[in-house]
């Protein structure tokens, strides 16, 4: 085993070794500065316009919506949650009404809530035991009502209901035949007219139409396996549809298809590295006005003369990248959203007649005074010439040789790492630390045979060798201290941890592990019943876990267990509906029977990762002491946080 060295901090390290003349990190910045809620986020605007919405802690420090006259004035908290806080809300279309989803500790049950302005009474729309509402569709037409999927009938599949925002009357409005996904409506109409169906068989897509509700369905797209597309929406002809899709390219290109023949139309917009990302669509007539593409960074393609001259003005205003989180119905007025590698997000409206942008808020202001690490994108070539983008962060006033480094993996693993303000990495490189996130083969967004050269390539295949190489091309760079690396993720990024920890055990000096899958098998057969129609594409990707079980064992850390030489902590939520708290336990066990330092801490009311504040803040200073115990970086001192649930087993 790799023995334990004397740990010192690493300014005192530095100053030891280069004397008085050595660069110094930057301010200490807290954890409850990084981590805690956010003061003021996701700002939002009302249909007419008259209204702003946004997130705020309420006097007990959970997350709620407040609303405001767009002309300022005193804002008022018109959702009341006590407990988890609201993550993601909307306006409804009469612009009365604010609507979110949320769930129960984490189960992802989620309920479609609708809060009343004038009333300030908030109804569950969907009041259904052990149901999860999904696929939320409104309409501009149609103000009083929405669509959305619910398990009610099968646990398995959702149909699609309509739901009165008045009464509360919840009516079946489409069937589910046993395996559509997704399902979208005709704007004006407010019909479902197009559906998503994975195949169960051989995990390919098909996109089915149908003119109206009372006419047959038809195949109109079939993506196999291997390609990538989904509908976006509906054009404003009612003849054709806007899809994503990879036919015929490596990257998914949009493209306008007509809804009777399936003939391409029109190519709106591509990109020969990324694959087509954020889409701007004006609800009026349906017309989409640009595209986002990220290969190392976001970029917008203007389709549409009629915003060009907006888009060029907001690319101009403000530092990073922008989003246009909101509009008004009659499109005078933009929210906008600015992202920075080095800065909180900041939130404008945009008023388009007279070109002016007027600020409102930065998510976390308390950020600005302190000093944050640019992300710099590299491209690193995996060892069969795979190109990898990769985005790495250094502590700032540090000289980039020989630093102890945290390698930080994403999770999915169909998900992809995005250049722009990251709180993790942030954390860590002010800590000391050099970050480095890898786009690993598999990663979504760089076409489909970047996607696909991760099929089966789990464990102790490719995907894995991909963050091995990273870490040595960081090593071979003088970056980073062969010596004092450690490895972190979340979900498929904890898979990779232990991956890591048992495939490759010199590499790294300690592992981070947050609901991460110990066995595969194990993993398959305890997915939630929602996941069930789109399970044969995980079996093509992953291989097949649940009935090789030959397979399994090599592709499974918990089998390899007894490899583990550094130190671990593992962090789970008890509810977690996608990795099931077995697959902590496992590997812990497995590992406390061979006396193998392991840390474990799970968390009763969190499912898949934590939303309490009071959780997040919890962990990260427990992860703060581990890694500089591990890595001899700087941490603040370890604080009991009043509120949380943290349990260490």
């Amino acid at each position: 085993m790799r023995p334990t060295p004397l740990r010192l901090p690493l300014a005192v390290a530095l100053a030891l070794a280069a004397g008085a003349a050595v660069a110094e990190l930057p301010e200490l910045i807290p954890i409850e500065v990084l981590f805690d809620n956010p003061t003021q986020t996701q700002a939002r605007i009302s249909p007419d316009g008259s209204r702003i919405s946004y997130l705020a802690p309420s006097e007990e420090g959970v997350l709620n919506v407040w609303v405001r006259p767009i002309e300022g004035g005193e804002a008022t908290q018109v959702t009341q949650d006590d407990n988890r806080g609201i993550s993601n809300h909307f306006w409804a279309e009469d612009g009365q009404r604010v609507m979110y989803l949320q769930d129960i500790a984490g189960n992802e049950q989620w309920h479609l809530y609708a809060s009343d302005l004038e009333t300030q009474v908030t109804r569950d729309l969907t009041p259904f035991l052990g149901i999860r509402a999904q696929n939320v569709i409104k309409d501009p037409g149609h103000a009083d009502e929405i669509l959305v999927g619910l398990n009610l009938r099968d646990r398995r599949v959702f149909d699609m209901y309509r739901v009165d925002l008045d009464t509360g009357a919840v009516v079946l409005d489409t069937q589910n035949p046993g395996d559509v996904q997704g399902w979208l409506t005709e704007d004006g109409s407010f019909e479902i007219r197009a559906a998503v169906a994975p195949s169960q068989e051989d995990g390919s897509v098909t996109l089915r139409v149908r003119d109206d509700a009372g006419s047959p369905w038809r195949d109109l797209i079939r993506w196999d396996f291997e390609e990538s597309g989904s509908p976006v929406a509906f054009a404003g002809d009612g003849k054709s549809i806007y899809v994503e899709s990879s036919l015929g390219s490596d990257t998914t290109r949009l493209q306008r298809i007509d809804l009777a023949t399936g003939e391409v139309l029109e190519e709106i917009a591509s990109s020969p590295k990324a694959d087509v990302g954020s889409v701007e669509i004006k609800d009026d007539g349906n017309v989409i006005q640009a595209v986002e593409f990220q290969y190392l960074k976001p970029e917008w393609t203007v389709v549409d003369p009629a915003v060009a001259a907006d888009f060029e003005r907001l690319a101009a205003a403000h530092d990073g990248a922008f989003e246009v989180v909101s509009r008004t119905r009659d499109d005078r007025i933009w929210m906008v959203a600015f992202e920075s590698d080095t800065g909180p997000v900041a939130y404008y409206l945009y008023r388009r007649p007279e070109g002016e942008l007027e600020f409102l808020f930065t998510n976390r202001p308390e950020l600005e005074k302190y000093t944050l690490a640019p992300m710099k994108p590299v491209v690193i070539q995996a060892r069969d010439g795979l190109e990898l983008v990769s985005y790495l962060t250094l502590p700032p006033g540090l000289e980039p040789e020989k630093l102890p480094m945290v390698l930080n993996v994403h999770g999915g693993p169909w998900g992809r790492d995005v250049w722009g303000y990251d709180g993790t990495a942030q954390w860590l490189a002010n800590r000391g630390y050099a970050v480095l996130q890898v786009n690993f083969r598999g990663s979504a967004g760089f076409g489909k045979a970047f996607l696909n050269a991760g099929n089966k390539e789990w464990g102790q295949g490719a995907m894995q060798h991909d963050l091995t190489d990273a870490v040595r091309w960081a090593i071979d760079e003088g970056i980073a201290d062969p010596e004092e690396i450690a490895i972190m993720g979340g979900s498929y990024g904890g898979y990779a941890t232990l991956a890591g920890l048992t495939f490759t055990p010199e590499l790294y000096a300690c592992g981070v592990d947050i609901v991460g899958m110990s066995n595969m098998a194990t993993t398959f057969a305890t997915i939630p019943p929602w996941w069930s129609t789109f399970k044969q594409i995980l079996v093509k990707r992953v291989g097949d876990a649940e009935n090789d079980e030959e397979w399994n064992r090599r592709i499974s850390p918990l089998f390899h267990a007894d490899k583990i030489r550094a130190p671990l902590i593992i962090a789970q939520g008890a509810n977690d509906p996608r990795v099931n708290i077995n697959e902590s336990n496992q590997i812990v066990e497995a590992m406390r029977a061979n006396d193998q330092p392991v840390t474990y801490v799970v968390y009763p009311d969190e499912g898949h990762g934590f939303r309490r504040p009071e959780n997040q803040l919890d962990f990260r200073y427990r992860a703060d002491g581990f890694l500089a115990d591990c890595l001899g970086g700087r941490s603040e001192p370890f604080q009991e946080v009043e509120g949380t649930t943290a349990q260490l087993r």
